[in-house]
C-alpha cells in the first residue's frame, strides 16, 4: 500500500472475503477469491474483460443471490455482518444505507421517465434517512457535492437532457446520498470521454477523502488506478 499504510495495522477489515466460488451450471466462473479492504480505503480490482471483476462486485452487493449462479465462500463479511446470511429485506437495507453503487453505463442506469431529483430523492425515501420535509434539500446539497452546475436544473431534468458526466455525477450523488460506508465503482469511467473521465476520477478521491469511506474500484486500466488506488488487487483467467 503505497499511499496507505495505515491499512496494515488495523484488525478488522470493513469487507473481508475468503475463498470466494462462483460457478455456472456449466462452469467455474471464479475460484478462491480473497481480499479485503479497510476503512477509509481505495481498493481497485483490475484484470482483462471476463476474469470475473464484476461478478465480485456483484456479489459483494447481494444482487447475484437470486440468479442460476452458485455463490459459496468460507468468509464474506461487510462491516461484521455475515452477508451470506442476509434476507432480501436485510439485503435492501444495507445497499441503501451502507453500500452505494456506481455502474459502468449512466444512461441504463437512470428511470428515463423520471426526473433527476425524484429519483435520487426515491432513495431517501425507500430507506426513511432523514426528514421528508427535508428530502428535497438534501437531494440539491447532493447534487452540489457532486459539483454539477445548477441543481435546480438537475433537479427537474430528465436524464436524456444531460450529458454524459453530468448523468454519472447523478447516479455518484445517489450512491453517496445514505453516507455509505463503502462505495462499488464498476468501471463508472469507460463510457466516458478522458477529460470527463479524470473529473470524475478526481471528484470519487475528493468524496472518499471528505467522508472518509471505502472505495471498491473496478477497472480493466491499470494505469489509471496506479494514480487512484491504495491497493491493487489483479484477477487473471
Amino acid at each position: 500500500a503505497r499511499r496507505n499504510p495505515a491499512y496494515m495495522s488495523k484488525k478488522n477489515p470493513l469487507l473481508q472475503l475468503e475463498g470466494l466460488c462462483i460457478s455456472s451450471p456449466e462452469r467455474i466462473l471464479i475460484d478462491q477469491l480473497s481480499l479485503s479492504l479497510q476503512t477509509d480505503e481505495i481498493v481497485a480490482i483490475v484484470g482483462e474483460s471476463g476474469s470475473g471483476k464484476s461478478l465480485t462486485a456483484l456479489t459483494v452487493a447481494g444482487l447475484l443471490f437470486q440468479t442460476p449462479l452458485v455463490v459459496s465462500s468460507q468468509k464474506m463479511l461487510f462491516n461484521d455482518r455475515d452477508l451470506s446470511r442476509l434476507s432480501s429485506q436485510e439485503w435492501q437495507a444495507v445497499r441503501g444505507k451502507e453500500l452505494g453503487m456506481v455502474f459502468q453505463e449512466p444512461q441504463s442506469s437512470l428511470n428515463p421517465s423520471m426526473r433527476c431529483g425524484a429519483q435520487v430523492m426515491e432513495r431517501l425515501e425507500k430507506n426513511k434517512i432523514g426528514k421528508p420535509q427535508d428530502y428535497r434539500g438534501q437531494v440539491l446539497e447532493a447534487f452540489r457535492q457532486v459539483q454539477l452546475p445548477d441543481p435546480e436544473r438537475i433537479f427537474r431534468a430528465y436524464p436524456h437532457e444531460l450529458s454524459g458526466g453530468q448523468k454519472q455525477r447523478v447516479m455518484i450523488a445517489m450512491a453517496l446520498i445514505g453516507s455509505p460506508k463503502l462505495l462499488i465503482a464498476d468501471e463508472p469511467t469507460t463510457a466516458l470521454d478522458v477529460t470527463v473521465q479524470k473529473e470524475i476520477l478526481t471528484l470519487i478521491k475528493a468524496l472518499q477523502k471528505a467522508n472518509k469511506m471505502s472505495v471498491l474500484f473496478i477497472s480493466h486500466d491499470l494505469s489509471v488506478v496506479a494514480q487512484f488506488a491504495d491497493r491493487v488487487v489483479v484477477m487473471h483467467q
